[in-house]
Formats: C-alpha cells, structure tokens, sequence
C-alpha cells in the first residue's frame, strides 16, 4: 500500500481531539487511510443497508453496539447520527480519537460539524495521491503519464485504465453525489457544462458566457460551479487581490482536482495525444496547482493559495501566502531554460512590497541560481515549498 503524507497529520490531531473528520473526492483513499492510521477501530460503512437499516431503527442502541473507537464511513448518510456523536464525546471529555469519520460531500459535513461538533472535531482533507507519495513508492513517470494516468488510487492499485477509470468516475460518482446535493434535471446540459469547464481550465472563470454556450441561466452555472466544487470534483483558484485595488482582478479560475479526469473529459485517450493538445500548457498547470494544494492539504495546513493579474492581463500562475510575504510561481510545461519565463513575476513585483521568492515550476532540470527566481522540475514544486518554509 502506497503510504499517505497525511497519515501523520491525522495522527496527530486524533491525539489531541475526541473526533477526526476525513473528508475528500470519492476514490481518494480517505477509508483506506482511516483503517491504516486506526486499525484497532472497529469500521462501519454507512453505504452499507445493513448498517444504515441499524442506525436508523434505534441510534441509542447503534452507538451502545458499537461503542467507540469507531471509523464511520461515508457519514454524509446520516448527519443526525452527530448529535449522538456529540453526546457520546461530552460523556468523556477527556478521551481523544473516539470517532473518525469519513465523507466526500462537503455540505453534509460541514452543515453536521458546525451544528454539532463545533470545537470537538477536527478537519482533513484527502486528495488523490501526490507526486510525492508516487516517487517514493518506486512509481515516477513520465510528465505526459502524470496527467494522462491521474493521481486516483484505485488505477494504481488495481492496475486499471485511466479511461475504465474516469468513465466509471463519471457515470457513478460524479452523477451520484450531484444528484445528492442539488436534482440536475437536464443531464445532458450539466455533461456539456462539464466539459466546457474542462476547455476553460486555467482561464478566468466567466458564468456568463458558459451559461449563453449551453443555453441555461447564469445562476444556474454558479449553482453547478459550487455543486462540482463542494464534491471536489474541481478546485477554484481565488486571485489574489486584498490592499491593491482595482489594478487587480477579482474573478477566480477553475482547476480539476485530479488531472487524469481533465484529461478524460478532453477526450485525450492516449498519452502521446497530451503534447499535441492546444490545453497542453494548460493541462500541466492544473497538475502543479493541484500538486500544491497536495502538499499544504496533506500537512493539515490551509491551502492559502492564489493567482495574481492585473487588468492589463500581467498573470503570475500561483501565489502562496506567508503572513505577509508573497512567494511567486510561474509554470510552464517546456523543458528548456528562458529568461522570459520570468517577465511576469518581475513585472508585478515592482509594484508589490511584499513579494519574498520568486520560482519558476517547468519540466526541466533545478537551476536554483538565477538572477530573480530559481528553476524547479514540477516534481520538486513539494521539495521547493518546503524549503521556502511554505509548508
């Protein structure tokens, strides 16, 4: 079993709080990694009738049946079972890692905990796997392997396709959990706006003009967008605006949280169709975005990241915060050292005081000694983070 970063991080907050909630996309691992940390945990799937059939029919006695420690799965089923959980937490205020539990839709979680378990709890959140976790595991491959496989664990553990599992992704797991959250009537619309948000990836995000291509109201595009991001079917990208006024803007961008499901979407079936793509540059960005996210979720620290532009169109590709210094990150898919991949960041810096490292992430070797920024492999982007004291 490939080991999880964030096994530490639940670790150690399951030793200072009496509940762990372990949320994420569906297939990301969180089960897995739950019964690797707490394998003394009696488990329960909440999926499971059975086990639903039970705590509906009695949840004193559920809870007295199954007295903790206890591994909850997919918990979203039955929010109410929190205010038992709640219960049982205060009977024992002294007692930490009493119940893990585990989800993939964000609402139900969070609607629960705040009501709930406010103060008793604490919060990780599991993406598929990072780079990092695939290196040292002996799994490295190619750039275009990276973002035509993806990062799902269930492809690398059970040796499947990325198009057996993307499509199956799709058709089971990305309908389901929408479904759950808001009543899509039109399938066939939200199919095309997924996919339109696929070709936009990276961009700024304009409702407007999806809502005109596909023929539905701009309201209903921002329900979608807030759907797909609470199911963590995408990531959206806040531009990174506070004390500069209005030279800046103000509209995020829209990034899938795994690659290999931008990929499918796209139609890419082959990996050598990857380099040949008009997204490609825009592709390679969504997987270092996401690998960032990766390494700051899987420590257990808030993933303040960001992109700036100003009006002009000047775009730095991702800004991590640090108090109140700035760290800069342009991408870029080449391979080949240029001076220009720069420009930006020196552009914008001059008019930022508080602007600390500057880093360009491409496929290339590390060349740390340049005149304004250091040169970094997209596989070192964790390493580079940590160095800059970012994580």
């Amino acid at each position: 079993m490939i080991k999880r970063k964030a096994a530490d991080y639940i670790a150690r907050i399951a030793a200072r709080f009496p509940v762990v909630s372990i949320t994420g996309p569906r297939q990301s691992g969180k089960t897995t990694l739950a019964r690797a940390v707490f394998p003394d945990y009696e488990y329960l799937n909440l999926e499971n009738p059975d086990t639903m059939r039970e705590a509906i029919a009695d949840g004193a006695s559920f809870f007295r049946n199954h007295p903790a420690p206890l591994i909850l799965d997919e918990v979203q089923r039955m929010p109410e079972l929190l205010s038992r959980i709640q219960v049982a937490v205060d009977e024992m205020p002294r007692k930490k890692g009493m119940f893990v539990l585990t989800g993939s839709q964000q609402p139900s979680l969070k609607d629960g905990i705040s009501q709930s378990l406010a103060g008793r709890v604490a919060i990780a959140t599991l993406l598929p796997f990072s780079m990092d976790e695939l290196t040292e595991a002996d799994v490295v491959q190619t750039r275009e392997a990276y973002m035509h496989n993806g990062f799902m664990p269930r492809l690398y553990n059970e040796r499947l396709t990325p198009f057996d599992v993307y499509e199956n992704y799709l058709a089971t797991y990305v309908e389901r959990d929408v479904n759950q959250i808001a009543n899509i009537k039109n399938h066939r619309e939200f199919d095309i706006f997924l996919r339109i948000l696929a070709g936009r990836v990276g961009q700024l995000v304009n409702c407007q003009s999806i809502a005109n291509d596909i023929g539905v109201s701009m309201p209903t595009i921002k329900n979608w967008i807030s759907i797909l991001e609470a199911c963590f079917i995408i990531t959206v990208l806040p531009c990174y605006y506070r004390n500069f006024g209005k030279r800046f803007v103000k509209a995020p961008k829209i990034y899938f949280t795994d690659v290999g499901l931008l990929t499918h979407l796209l139609g890419i079936r082959e990996q050598a169709q990857i380099v040949r793509d008009p997204l490609f540059g825009a592709i390679f960005e969504n997987m270092v975005v996401m690998e960032a996210f990766k390494a700051k979720l899987n420590r257990g620290l808030p993933p303040d990241l960001y992109f700036i532009r100003d009006r002009s169109g000047t775009e730095v590709d991702l800004v991590a915060e640090q108090g109140r210094k700035l760290h800069l990150f342009e991408i870029k898919a080449s391979a080949s050292y240029s001076a220009d991949f720069t420009k930006n960041m020196d552009r914008l810096s001059n008019g930022i005081d508080d602007v600390a490292s500057q880093s360009v992430i491409y496929s290339g070797p590390d060349l740390p000694n340049g005149k304004s920024a250091g040169y970094f492999n997209f596989a070192n982007i964790a390493r580079r983070m940590e160095k800059l004291s970012l994580l």
